[in-house]
């Protein structure tokens, strides 16, 4: 099945250089800046973008869909400037619009849109290879540079587990279909048990994306393997 009308080729290149796209990206972190969440701006975005790429690039899927889940990457964020409940449903939506305006085919867009609006941990499910790349790419961007609160009294409990990370690192082992999650965590600023409190749902989630590709998902905490 084929859509009508003109389609074009849609680079991440061309995403990452819209200026409508990098509008909202910049107002819906400064609306999570307000409510006082951690950073959601082109560093995060570009990290995921990356990763996302990398895990199928890695896994020897087509280059496409490679580039689809970096796209779908770096606008999985994009509802923010909507509302933070329900954002991925949100910036599902805004994506169609801006992408069918881009030129993208129907299938692409339904890829790539599927794959944001499953993205929450919440209700998100793993429904094709866009989604389960993002989910590994998001859920795994924990590092103390995510801080925006330069006031440690006054940090919640999610400032101080990313605050704890010093090192964090996703590495992809194509022949043994490993992907493991890397931290090196200040046990002074959180016990590790707190690290689960805060990401179990986002851990669980990495597994089932992991298991779509066919591959074990573990993370690796101060050189302890732990799941």
């Amino acid at each position: 099945m084929h859509c009508s009308g003109g389609v074009s080729i849609v680079t991440l290149l061309q995403v990452k250089s819209d200026p409508e796209i990098t509008c909202y990206i910049d107002m819906a972190d400064q609306s999570l800046g307000a409510m006082g969440y951690t950073d959601h701006s082109f560093r995060h975005l570009e990290i995921v973008a990356h990763k996302a790429q990398e895990i199928l690039l890695k896994l020897q899927y087509p280059p496409r869909l490679a580039e689809l889940a970096a796209i779908a990457a770096y606008l999985h964020d994009i509802g923010n400037v909507v509302s933070r409940h329900n954002h991925s449903q949100a910036g599902a939506i805004l994506a169609f619009n801006i992408l069918k305006r881009m030129g993208m085919s129907c299938e692409e867009i339904a890829l790539v849109i599927a794959a944001i609006g499953n993205h929450d941990e919440g209700e998100g499910q793993i429904v094709n290879l866009l989604t389960a790349a993002l989910v590994l790419a998001d859920k795994t961007d924990v590092h103390r540079s995510r801080v925006r609160n330069k006031d440690f009294a006054k940090f919640d409990i999610h400032d101080r587990v990313n605050y704890a990370v010093i090192e964090s690192a996703l590495m992809v082992e194509a022949q043994g279909r490993d992907i493991t999650l890397f931290l090196t965590i200040d046990i002074k600023i959180v016990p590790v048990l707190e690290y689960f409190d805060i990401f179990l749902l986002r851990m669980k989630m990495c597994c089932r994306a992991a298991d779509y590709i066919n591959c074990h998902f573990s993370i690796v905490i101060n050189n302890a393997k732990l799941l």
